[in-house]
């Protein structure tokens, strides 16, 4: 899956304090198929003008974002890529995970790429509000570190299939 993950790098021009400024953020994605499609959170392309993404390779490419679901904290973005580079995703089933079954957690935390991180499911169908205030039901809770960049990574099954996505930390400092 390693092959798969992605890092999202994007810009917003905004005015400051001092003139134009531009604000960068990161985080994660994985390639979904031979498309260019690549999914990854709302809030990691939230009002990007610019959106770059770096494959396993090292090559960084201009994407666009296609799909924004801010009701669920979801986004797609396309990145012109031959086809033969781009390795997808095998998708897995979210509906039979149990308690204390195992998970990998893949993402590029603090701008460290593709850091995987393991772990078991803590618990499943916790809630969540996203950012416009719509309650997200189903989520999967883990003990996998998650830290900020892992948001729009994949979180896989022991099989290396997909059965979520990182999305967000909880913690006493924010």
């Amino acid at each position: 899956v390693n092959k798969s993950v992605v890092n999202i790098t994007t810009a917003v021009e905004g005015g400051g304090l001092f003139g134009d400024e531009t604000s960068t953020g990161t985080g994660s994605g994985f390639v979904f198929d031979r498309d260019g499609h690549i999914l990854t959170n709302y809030h990691v392309v939230e009002g990007a003008e610019n959106v770059q993404v770096t494959f396993f390779d090292g090559s960084t490419h201009e994407a666009r974002v296609v799909g924004l679901d801010a009701s669920n904290d979801v986004a797609v973005v396309q990145a012109k890529v031959p086809p033969e580079r781009l390795f997808p995703v095998a998708l897995g089933d979210s509906a039979p995970l149990l308690v204390g079954q195992k998970i990998l957690a893949i993402g590029n935390p603090f701008g460290l790429e593709r850091t995987l991180t393991t772990g078991i499911i803590s618990a499943l169908d916790r809630s969540l509000r996203a950012k416009n205030g719509r309650m997200i039901k189903g989520i999967i809770q883990t003990d996998a570190a998650i830290n900020p960049g892992n948001s729009g990574g994949p979180l896989l099954n022991s099989k290396g299939e997909v059965i979520g996505m990182n999305t967000a930390i909880v913690s006493q400092v924010g």
